[in-house]
């Protein structure tokens, strides 16, 4: 371990010296030590440097606050990587955007941090931190210092969370029914006032029936309130702490200062009514905010809690988390398959349809994957274990739709800022409504209610709400029909998406060939032409002599025995058929026969322009008798397109989307497929790494273009796409280059995941209008005089609940069916 000091110009200030701690990653030796050194050294603001080879660590020093960006962009400037580490919190005590905002600057603040977000709707932050700069206690004690609570979330703790969310809604309930109890009297008296009947009960009674109110089960407004004002900063509480307290507080005064045998109109009513109403509220908020996450955790409900383990022949049900890799599990009809793994014995088919969104079952046989959370049929299945925990592709799901859930979309960027400033602008307008009621009628009673009604008609809960609930709801549900959306931001960009390039193989078509077209010569029937092809592909690998293999057997013939088998490299195959030498190749095959297509030659050109590839069959000769070889007929082979994609292209134009295709292959195949599938714009005979400048070519004309694809090929175009939607199906390098994630390989899941976007982000501008239609038109009608302090507060505690209840409404949302797409 060496230290290196520097002295820095940037670095002269009477602030204390920082330490920071940084993980590097990809040192080998001395001279990397030093390369590393060198780099922090130059930082700005850092006055001392101390790399450990061993432990992979960097401490640096620096004269005041440390920049740990700066310090990680120059570690990988040198060639190096500085680990990150991630964190989950849940908070505790957050009440409106504010709260969230000011817990996103605590974090945000502290040395390490790169990256903190603050999710209202989830009450989660998710933390992003230099590894080594800083531990979960250090995140905790910043945001209880800015008076909230907080502790990590720990793995396989959501089920202790819930409870603890349950156990607070109970309580929560409770209090609005106590307060209900409490307030109703009070608010008989002022029912009755206004229709001349004199209900009103005596004032001590209303001080103490409002006092129990006020101070009880409003105690948490004025906790949460002085929190946020030691923090130097407002929110929610305060608002309604203060209004409350100068309603309650208006009534006593009013109470020991009436003339004796005459009591004057208190408002005591008002605020025992407010505090009722925010407290209802906030409890029908808490309850739609929970149907919020219901994807999310019914993702989780499918991980079973145990595994039926087979080892020496003897079956044994453990906890799942027993179950290591390379172990055999035992899945019976009907139930949940444990792990991720490979059948070995058995068959049957499986339900995919929570993970995938596919509604039929996938038959499944010796070979095949299986996922962890899928419902075994009607087979009884020997799973071996190919993956367990965290590595499995539901806890894979599960990370990602909380990863999108967790996340900030750039519309949220203005309700940030705007949220910043709400509270102290709505204090400043309260004190002006008091003072200009108070100047200009000179009535310091009407004054002060109208003041208080300005603070209690302030929504800033609704504001910091609109996004992160119709994300949540939006991801949900996508992630429910087989969409995963990996960020907010991948899902308000596809909202406006204009083109979708597709990959062809694979994407738009099956993806492994298949016999199209059986042309005997003649003299040859089909049937015999189809046998002996087959029979001559038996022991092939080749995917041509697969889909041979599988005409041959969906026609019910039987595989034929072929001997002297040999591979004929860059022409074909040859071998022994039924006493027959065969040979099946292409047109070089054909011509060093010395044989001419004759009466084939038409067909077989039209067929190669169409794309097709061509195989034809030669007898080169019988045993017994020395024969000419002659030509037996053409096999052609092609790639068939998906049925879904006519429909996923039908219901991108529908949805004024234009489809354009990217291949590789040459122009005659990428024609025949466009055509099929209506395809009007084709980039053929693309090299696999100039797809990326197709996708830049769509941007440079102004489009805004989506790339779908399922191959390693497809990765830069992927990224270099505005979204770039990859297939489950193919790669995980596609995957982790995408923004959207496609669980099943149906391009109509495309249009899916456009529809399901433009949905979420217009319920997110439906929710911020209401945001701002709930402020722009109740503070100026409570300043003017026009709206009492009761009316106030149940139009704020309302808000909050329709923004939310209106998020819920996309829980109905389905991918666009074939039926829908005129």
């Amino acid at each position: 371990m060496t230290t290196t000091q520097t002295s820095s110009s940037a670095t002269t200030t009477a602030a204390p010296p920082t330490d920071l701690d940084l993980g590097v990653s990809g040192m080998t030796c001395a001279s990397c030590v030093r390369r590393v050194e060198k780099a922090l050294g130059r930082v700005p603001g850092v006055t001392a440097v101390s790399v450990n080879l061993a432990t992979e660590r960097a401490r640096l020093t620096f004269a005041g606050r440390p920049d740990a960006k700066a310090a990680a962009e120059a570690v990988e400037a040198a060639g190096f990587q500085a680990e990150r580490r991630e964190f989950d919190l849940s908070v505790t005590g957050m009440t409106c955007a504010s709260c969230a905002g000011r817990v996103e600057k605590a974090l945000g603040r502290l040395p390490g941090v790169e990256s903190a977000t603050v999710n209202l709707a989830t009450e989660r932050a998710h933390v992003v931190a230099f590894a080594g700069s800083l531990e979960a206690a250090d995140l905790v004690a910043a945001v209880e210092k800015v008076g909230y609570g907080a502790a990590p979330v720990a793995q396989g703790g959501e089920q202790a969370e819930e409870e603890a969310r349950a156990d607070r809604g109970r309580r929560d309930l409770r209090h609005v029914l106590i307060a209900s109890a409490l307030s109703l009297p009070l608010l008989a008296g002022m029912i009755g006032d206004l229709f001349g009947a004199d209900w009103m009960l005596p004032g001590w009674l209303q001080l103490i029936l409002a006092s129990i109110v006020q101070f009880w089960l409003g105690a948490r407004f004025y906790r949460a309130g002085w929190n946020a004002v030691r923090a130097g900063a407002g929110n929610m509480d305060l608002l309604v702490a203060l209004g409350t307290s100068a309603a309650w507080g208006l009534s006593l005064y009013l109470m020991l200062t009436a003339h004796e045998g005459h009591q004057p109109h208190l408002y005591f009513e008002a605020s025992s009514v407010l505090i009722t109403f925010v407290l209802f509220g906030k409890w029908l908020e808490a309850r739609a905010k929970g149907q919020t996450a219901a994807a999310i955790r019914a993702l989780m409900d499918l991980r079973p809690a145990t595994a039926r383990l087979r080892r020496d022949g003897v079956e044994t049900e453990v906890p799942v988390e027993r179950v290591r890799v390379g172990d055999h599990v035992v899945v019976r009809p009907g139930e949940r398959v444990p792990v991720d793994g490979r059948v070995v014995e058995g068959s049957g088919g499986v339900d995919e349809s929570m993970l995938t969104g596919e509604s039929l079952p996938v038959d499944k046989e010796p070979g095949a994957r299986v996922t962890g959370g899928s419902i075994n049929g009607d087979g009884l299945l020997v799973v071996e274990t190919t993956a367990v925990g965290t590595e499995t592709m539901l806890a894979q799901i599960v990370r990602m739709v909380e990863g999108a859930q967790a996340s900030k979309a750039p519309i949220q960027r203005l309700v940030d800022r705007v949220s910043a400033v709400f509270v102290p602008a709505v204090l400043v307008v309260a004190a002006l409504t008091l003072a200009g009621w108070w100047i200009v009628g000179g009535d310091l009673e009407a004054a002060i209610v109208t003041a208080v009604s300005v603070l209690v008609i302030a929504c800033p809960c609704a504001l910091g709400l609109a996004t992160p609930t119709a994300i949540m709801v939006g991801t949900g549900v996508a992630a429910h029909h087989g969409i995963l959306i990996k960020d907010a931001e991948a899902l308000e960009r596809a909202h406006a998406l204009t083109a979708i390039a597709f990959d062809k193989t694979g994407t738009l078509t099956e993806g492994k060939p298949q016999v199209t077209d059986l042309i005997p010569a003649d003299g040859v029937d089909g049937a015999t032409l189809l046998r002996l092809a087959a029979a001559l592909q038996a022991g092939s690998e080749h995917p041509l002599a697969h889909a041979l293999r599988e005409r041959a057997k969906a026609a019910g013939m039987a595989a034929e025995p072929v001997s002297d088998f040999r591979a004929l490299p860059g022409r074909g195959v040859a071998g022994m058929v039924e006493g027959r030498r065969l040979q099946l190749g292409n047109a070089r095959a054909v011509e060093e026969a010395g044989l001419q297509p004759g009466a084939l030659a038409a067909q077989a050109e039209a067929l190669s322009a169409s794309g097709r590839t061509l195989s034809w069959l030669m007898e080169v000769g019988l045993i017994e008798v020395g024969e000419a070889p002659r030509l037996l007929g053409l096999v052609a082979f092609g790639d068939t397109v998906k049925e879904s994609a006519v429909t996923a292209v039908t219901s991108l134009k529908a949805q004024g989307v234009e489809s354009v295709m990217v291949t590789g292959d040459g122009w005659g195949a990428a024609r025949s497929v466009a055509a099929a599938l209506g395809i009007e714009r084709v980039f053929a005979e693309v090299l696999p790494g100039d797809k990326a400048a197709v996708v830049a070519t769509l941007k440079g004309e102004g489009k805004i273009v989506g790339m779908v694809g399922d191959g390693i090929n497809d990765a830069p175009a992927l990224a270099a796409a505005d979204v770039g939607i990859a297939m489950a199906t193919g790669t995980d390098v596609a995957m982790h280059s995408a923004g959207v994630t496609l669980m099943r390989g149906d391009p109509r899941l495309v249009a899916g995941a456009i529809d399901v976007s433009r949905r979420t982000y217009s319920k997110i501008r439906q929710g911020l209008f209401w945001a701002f239609a709930y402020n722009v038109i109740g503070i100026p009608l409570a300043a003017s005089g026009n709206l009492s302090p009761v009316l106030a507060g149940a139009a704020m505690a309302l808000s909050s609940v329709s923004v939310v209840v209106n998020a819920l409404t996309l829980r109905g949302w389905a991918p666009p069916k074939r039926e829908d797409v005129r």
